[in-house]
């Protein structure tokens, strides 16, 4: 449609009736809802000490959710999401005798899977391995092979329910460490039946 046949359509198209007393009054009524209800335009300041008072207030309270909300984000960073039952629960029931390790490190979380579905039923062992500030985890099973913090590592589980993790440079279990090369904090712990 081009602007002659457009014009054509607005001057053929009629307006709505409306009542005469109502477009006299329409004006009036919109201005008196506008205007103040005491008449007096004049708006009067608030004293400087009260607007600083609530300046300050306002800059007081941002402050202490900023570092409420900074130390909540730390706090849930700590938690690791492996240590979920429910969410190793769930990976296990969708590959089941597939899953060879669950892992999360600075890429995210994995899922590592075994081509076939081979995989021994054994209680879930959850290890966490810090290189300094950079930390990863893995929920896996007994004798199983992992990538793990830059390193190759066998997991092994013992007859009394101690943990063993073999590295290519390093021999850990529970309350005894030898390490040939860097130092790393471990933490490990049979899951046990909080998942199967």
């Amino acid at each position: 449609m081009n602007n002659p046949e457009l014009d054509k359509r607005l001057q053929a198209a009629r307006g709505p009736d409306l009542d005469p007393a109502y477009q006299e009054t329409f004006p009036d009524t919109v201005l008196g809802r506008l205007r103040p209800a005491s008449g007096n335009t004049k708006t009067v300041g608030r004293p400087w000490g009260l607007r600083l008072a609530w300046a300050t207030a306002t800059a007081v309270f941002i402050l202490i959710a900023f570092a409420a909300g900074h130390r909540r984000g730390r706090m849930e960073a700590d938690r690791d999401v492996l240590a979920d039952a429910k969410l190793i629960q769930e990976t296990l029931a969708e590959f089941p005798n597939r899953v060879r390790a669950v892992v999360r490190d600075g890429q995210g979380i994995n899922v590592v899977l075994s081509e076939r579905a081979d995989v021994p039923l054994s209680p879930p062992i959850y290890v966490r391995i810090c290189d300094g500030s950079r930390c990863s985890s893995v929920v896996t099973f007994s004798g199983q092979e992992i990538q793990i913090a830059g390193q190759k590592v066998t997991v092994l589980s013992e007859a009394n329910g101690g943990i063993i993790l073999e590295g290519n440079n390093f021999v850990w279990s529970e309350g005894k460490s030898v390490y040939s090369g860097k130092k790393f904090k471990i933490q490990a712990k049979n899951l046990g039946s909080t998942i199967l």
